[in-house]
């Protein structure tokens, strides 16, 4: 089962539904934060940009799932090795495979031999980026691996959100009118997270 991240390998996720500006998001708070953090990128689109394809019929799905997750963990332990005492910051996380999941979650788990539980405890906070298809706004962007509709992104929205958060640490960054005001908010959290994390390790040191 998976363990706990270690005080050396702090993870934030940052998840949220298609079109809710996390992987912008991700960029501009690794550049912001560069000497402390390092960037986790994700996995589908690195996948569906590097020839992979998208599929809609189940078990194919289920099997792209199954891809997504393992290179997302292994991606996950490459940059903790590469960046060793750095936090990561991981455009998505292991649990989210679950809302794409044919069939619901409970089968995403249980096909991985892991559990919700197991899987958020790998990262030490959420950050949930909600989607802009929520206020009826296009998610239409340059990122040729997004196929989803607006009614598509609202559901799995709602699916993702029902999943992290359960997390005990899950922060919410909800759609508004101002895209900066979101980010800004996104790079508030992070600033906060970060504060608490170097305060936390000032405490523990010799």
């Amino acid at each position: 089962m998976p363990a706990s991240p270690s005080e050396n390998t702090l993870r934030i996720a940052l998840t949220g539904g298609p079109g809710g500006g996390k992987t912008t998001a991700a960029d501009l708070l690794r550049r912001e934060f560069s000497d402390r953090v390092a960037l986790v990128p994700e996995t589908a689109t690195m996948l569906f940009t590097g020839g992979f394809p998208r599929v809609v019929e189940p078990e194919a799905v289920r099997a792209t799932q199954t891809a997504i997750y393992h290179v997302q963990r292994h991606l996950e332990e490459v940059q903790a090795a590469r960046f060793p005492g750095q936090i990561l910051l991981c455009d998505r996380g292991t649990a989210d495979g679950a809302a794409y999941w044919p069939g619901g979650p409970a089968g995403f788990f249980e096909a991985l031999g892991s559990t919700l539980e197991d899987e958020l405890a790998r990262y030490h906070h959420v950050i949930f980026f909600e989607t802009a298809a929520v206020g009826g706004h296009s998610i239409a962007s340059g990122n040729p691996a997004r196929i989803e509709s607006e009614a598509a992104a609202v559901a799995l929205d709602g699916a993702l959100r029902a999943l992290w958060q359960q997390h005990p640490r899950f922060h919410f960054v909800p759609h508004g009118p101002s895209f900066l005001a979101k980010i800004t908010t996104g790079l508030h959290t992070l600033t906060e997270i970060l504060a608490g994390a170097r305060n936390h390790r000032d405490e523990h040191s010799p």
